[in-house]
């Protein structure tokens, strides 16, 4: 990911997509235009990249001239087209091609058919690496396409934000949620893992989605998927991952402008990550980080039987219970600090001491993300 200004950029397409596009497109309209020598458009600032390794794949000779049009302000193509440089040069009786970086709106094509109009060109023809179908108003033939893209804003391979990003040799696509926190938070029974994630939902002004709520929630309420999620239940059966995603992605979906969530009981396997991945990406986002609390498994019991004492928990009295839990939490965590690791979005934290000084350790890695 890459930040020009105030916005965040997410990889689009790559260089050596970009690069198959050029060549498919220099083939076909040479193919297209025969033995003449036609006259190759550029229209500026965008189209420089496009226009000199265009002209390189080219397999005949040509001529190259460019243009300069201007109508663009931020991220928003406006009706206000500027011309800023024009024609030099004769071109009567010449085969004409338009090479545009991108066509979204196509004001810039009425622009360049009037100045056109009057040339006396033999033909004139448009061609454009990147094309927006969603986003095209006007009537103009586009008659050589590289990629059709989606009507979201892109930079790189000439294309600018507010001046930055030509340079980048790839495509970057805007990032609608510019900036999440989204944290998978883990910890053994007993280390006070739900004390920290009140603390961090209230300081970060996070959501925190707890698996087990959500389930209840979903089924005491008897909502399509809490009523699906029941019937695996019943049967003694798991409930499929893809039931569990659906849940989450409604909870992630009540809340779209959260700055972030805390996920607490999912994901469990490397199949449940790579789904909560898939999730977030959907929304523009990802995990920031998993973090774990880490606790001697000897304090840990300790803590869980003197809870035991209040809680009235019965799985909080029976030491051999609370182990089999504890060696249980490991086994399941082991895999998912491999796949977090992998991505180099692990933290292991200290869970002993004060709950503000765990609180603070946990701070210090979130504050640093």
């Amino acid at each position: 990911m890459i930040k020009l200004h105030d916005k965040y950029f997410k990889p689009f397409i790559s260089a050596k997509e970009i690069d198959a596009a050029m060549e498919c497109m220099a083939n076909e309209i040479a193919n297209d235009v025969g033995d003449e020598i036609p006259v190759f458009v550029g229209i500026l600032n965008g189209s420089f990249m496009v226009v000199s390794d265009f002209v390189k794949k080219y397999p005949k000779p040509c001529e190259v001239t460019f243009i300069k049009l201007a109508s663009y302000e931020g991220v928003k193509s406006t009706e206000d087209i500027q011309r800023l440089i024009g024609l030099t040069q004769d071109l009567t009786g010449r085969t004409v091609v338009v090479l545009e970086d991108i066509i979204d709106t196509g004001n810039t094509l009425a622009e360049v058919h009037r100045i056109f109009k009057n040339e006396q060109v033999k033909s004139l023809k448009i061609a454009t690496l990147f094309y927006k179908p969603e986003a095209y108003k006007k009537d103009y033939k586009l008659h050589y396409i590289g990629i059709e893209i989606p009507n979201k804003f892109i930079v790189g391979y000439g294309l600018d934000y507010d001046g930055l990003g030509r340079n980048i040799p790839e495509v970057y696509q805007i990032k609608e949620t510019q900036f999440m926190t989204n944290l998978v938070l883990f910890g053994p029974p007993g280390a006070g893992k739900g004390t920290q994630a009140e603390f961090l939902k209230t300081k970060y002004n996070l959501v925190h989605i707890s698996t087990g709520d959500v389930f209840r929630f979903n089924i005491k309420n008897e909502t399509a998927l809490g009523m699906l999620a029941k019937s695996y239940m019943d049967k003694g059966e798991l409930v499929p991952d893809q039931v569990t995603i659906d849940m989450l992605n409604a909870e992630v979906e009540k809340n779209a402008s959260a700055n972030g969530f805390i996920f607490d009981g999912f994901p469990r396997t490397n199949a449940q990550a790579e789904a909560l991945d898939k999730l977030l990406e959907s929304k523009d986002s990802s995990i920031s980080a998993m973090v774990a609390l880490e606790v001697d498994d000897e304090i840990l019991v300790e803590r869980l039987i003197g809870r035991g004492k209040t809680s009235g928990r019965a799985d909080d009295a029976d030491e051999s219970i609370i182990r089999n839990r504890i060696k249980e939490y490991y086994d399941k965590t082991a895999i998912l600090k491999d796949y977090y690791s992998a991505q180099n979005k692990y933290f292991g934290v200290d869970g002993v001491g004060s709950i503000d000084e765990i609180t603070l350790r946990l701070s210090d890695i979130i504050d640093n993300l």
